[in-house]
């Protein structure tokens, strides 16, 4: 026969059973804003059944039950969906690192605006249309000169702000680096403390969606790769392996450069980074270089009007132009090497008249947007500004003829003359053309491109919050799922209860109202 106390054991077993149901519930609640975090279930199975004794086999029907217990307490996770969201997440990643960098070129551009590139130039090229109407005005090449500067200064400053930005860039990839140095050695912490809970049969539930929140972290990062085995998570990362069961690797800001190089790292933050900086924002600071280098010595052809005078030792279409045959009988067509070439042909008053000077000169090398500047000559003395084309022989050299405006008016129709562009890697179509068509290009790359960057933003993030609601819809809380279940084991737990006192109540009848007659 079974044990009197069978149906205390019973009810003890339910209640135990019911219990650890609602506190797992409460558990869930608790956790339901919590991120990263999953839902978890108990799973309940039927103890092993007793079965009446005999000496062969009970002749009594089936088997006793004793009652339920805890198999498991799992979470509810789907790894498919985990994989769906760190792909997307990793382009998500590198597109806002693009369309953030992009962001802040258009500002750093300003265009269009009054205190615009397009307005200091073209303010440049009226300051020489004023100065033709009048060319011995002292206050028209003041104007001419403050013009200069103001131009040169404009690219100066963008070219030091692009530099900067590229310095912010390689910060970002270190603080990045270490920020991923931080994660991986979260989680091979919590490998090992995975290992050795599982290893005496418990689910480590918490701990690893702690581990998952950090992996989905460095999704955004870079292209990840993850595979679990018995010690844990191995994570790779640019297709460096960082994390290995308890030991991770430290990265810098070098070694993910190397990735980017060999075509490991894809995609990403870290990729978009290192893109943005040497790819984006690079290539405008080449094009930018480029058309200060063309404004001051790139090739344009202009045409001197027949009458003019040309400097003595001149060399214009491979003909030297000196002594009597420097006046020109006929309008010359030819290509000189931008304000600078077309300055070197004209005449400084004096006395005596002498040949123009470079009027852009470069702080050390090549002239680029970072490097140029206002011939230092030209800054102290304005009157170091050529405007005529025409002199007179004197007795002490060439006297100026100051009311001739030739050169001025040629300086302001530059702006209308086609320049010749050394090709630029993303602009290898525009060879030749004026100056605000070269930077109107530029513009228009920078709005296309930023535009794009934002599209594909935009699209990635719509991808990774769907994703994301799937996931939610598998893992995350409902509560009013965990109410109904509350209520459900809330019931269970008060049967089992009850079921323990009629137990109970039974047992005291055995126990002090049988066998008592006659005493």
């Amino acid at each position: 026969m079974t044990s009197t106390f069978h149906g205390i054991e019973t009810s003890k077993r339910s209640l135990f059973t019911q219990m650890a149901a609602m506190n797992t519930t409460g558990h869930n609640i608790a956790n339901a804003n919590t991120q990263g975090y999953s839902r978890q279930s108990v799973g309940m199975a039927a103890t092993r059944p007793l079965e009446y004794p005999g000496l062969y086999k009970s002749t009594a029907p089936g088997q006793l039950g004793t009652g339920v217990e805890v198999s498991y307490i799992k979470r509810i996770r789907d790894t498919f969906l985990d994989d769906q969201f760190r792909d997307t997440n990793r382009s998500l990643g590198e597109w806002e690192a693009q369309a953030g960098t992009l962001s802040k070129l258009e500002k750093i551009f300003n265009e269009p605006s009054e205190t615009s590139l397009t307005t200091v130039i073209d303010n440049f090229w009226k300051s020489w249309s004023e100065l033709s109407k009048d060319p011995e005005n002292v206050t028209a090449r003041k104007i001419v000169k403050e013009n200069a500067l103001a131009m040169v200064d404009a690219f100066n400053e963008i070219s030091k702000k692009l530099t900067d930005m590229q310095q912010d860039l390689t910060t970002s990839l270190s603080m990045n680096a270490q920020n991923i140095n931080t994660l991986t050695k979260q989680i091979a912490d919590l490998n090992r403390q995975i290992y050795k809970i599982e290893g005496t049969g418990d689910n480590a539930n918490d701990l690893r969606d702690q581990r998952d929140l950090i992996v989905d972290q460095l999704s955004k990062l870079a292209n990840v790769t993850v595979v679990e085995d018995d010690i844990g998570y191995r994570v790779a990362m640019g297709g460096m392996e960082l994390v290995n069961g308890e030991n991770s690797t430290d990265t810098t800001a070098a070694d993910w450069e190397g990735a980017y190089s060999g075509k490991t790292l894809t995609s990403g933050e870290m990729f978009g980074t290192i893109k943005s900086r040497d790819v984006i924002v690079k290539d405008y600071i080449d094009q930018l270089d480029q058309l200060a280098n063309s404004i001051a010595n790139g090739e344009v052809e202009i045409t001197v009007p027949a009458g003019s005078v040309l400097p003595e030792g001149t060399v214009l279409n491979g003909v030297t132009y000196s002594g009597a045959n420097r006046t020109l009988t006929q309008d010359l067509t030819t290509t000189v090497k931008g304000i600078n070439g077309l300055h070197q042909l004209g005449y400084v008053f004096g006395p005596p008249a002498t040949k123009g000077v470079d009027i852009f000169t470069s702080i050390g090398g090549n002239i680029t947007a970072g490097t140029i500047q206002l011939n230092p000559v030209i800054d102290k003395d304005p009157n170091q500004i050529a405007s005529t084309l025409r002199v007179t022989t004197g007795t002490n050299g060439d006297v100026a003829v100051k009311g001739n405006n030739t050169l001025a008016l040629l300086m302001s129709q530059l702006k209308d003359s086609k320049f010749t562009f050394n090709p630029i890697a993303s602009n290898n179509a525009f060879t030749k053309g004026t100056v605000d068509d070269y930077y109107r290009s530029i513009m228009g790359q920078l709005g296309v491109e930023s535009r794009e960057a934002q599209r594909q933003e935009s699209n990635n993030q719509l991808l990774v919050d769907q994703v994301d609601s799937r996931r939610q819809s598998v893992s995350g809380v409902s509560m009013d799922e965990e109410m109904a279940n509350l209520i459900k084991f809330q019931h269970a737990y008060g049967a089992a209860s009850r079921f323990m006192t009629t137990m109970d109540q039974n047992l005291d009848k055995i126990i002090n109202s049988m066998g008592i007659v006659g005493r």
